[in-house]
């Protein structure tokens, strides 16, 4: 009589979620994409934060990372490292781009106000400064959206195009917002100045 042999399969390994998505992210699946983002967003702009100390500035930076990240899906390999890890070195660089960006703006204000002459201060200049006062506390009362649409726009220098690249809302959504934010500044503005 011959006996059985019984063997033990070996455990099949499961597939870890993170893998998963990061293998959707890889192929070009948008539904992953916004998983990928869902999931890492906070670890990337946490780290923007502490990088950079302004919190718009580091949701910019954020949105840079993704954006960056799914232009360039194409070169993450997950034999070389973790998807996270990708996207933390790409979040270095981008933070360090903000960063060089931010010194050369400096720099160029500096050298700016050592080249012009003192010039003594109008009433012109101080209404002017009054006026730029009054629109920065009302920006700050609008919705985040509204606010962060204007100021792409107006302290960013970027077009509707641009905001809904950077932002990852479509185009119509970003003009609603500007328009919306222009209408409510608008009126905050007509009502200050009436009352």
């Amino acid at each position: 009589m011959t006996a059985l042999a019984v063997t033990e399969s070996e455990p099949v390994p499961l597939a870890r979620p993170e893998d998963e998505l990061a293998s959707r992210f890889a192929a070009g699946d948008e539904d992953g994409m916004e998983a990928v983002y869902r999931r890492w967003a906070p670890l990337v702009l946490s780290l923007a934060r502490q990088s950079l100390g302004d919190g718009a500035e580091a949701e910019d930076v954020t949105q840079t990372v993704f954006l960056a990240a799914w232009r360039g899906r194409h070169g993450y390999h997950p034999g070389r490292g973790p998807l996270p890890a990708w996207l933390v070195g790409i979040a270095r660089r981008k933070i360090a781009d903000a960063l060089s960006a931010r010194t050369r703006r400096t720099d160029v204000a500096a050298a700016a106000a050592r080249e012009s002459p003192p010039s003594p201060v109008t009433s012109y200049a101080q209404d002017a400064v009054l006026n730029r006062v009054d629109v920065t506390r009302e920006l700050r009362r609008l919705p985040e959206a509204q606010r962060r649409v204007l100021c792409l726009a107006f302290y960013g220098d970027l077009t509707q195009t641009q905001i809904a690249r950077v932002t990852g809302w479509p185009l119509g959504t970003v003009k609603s917002h500007t328009r919306r934010g222009l209408l409510r500044l608008g009126r905050s503005l007509d009502a200050e100045a009436t009352g």
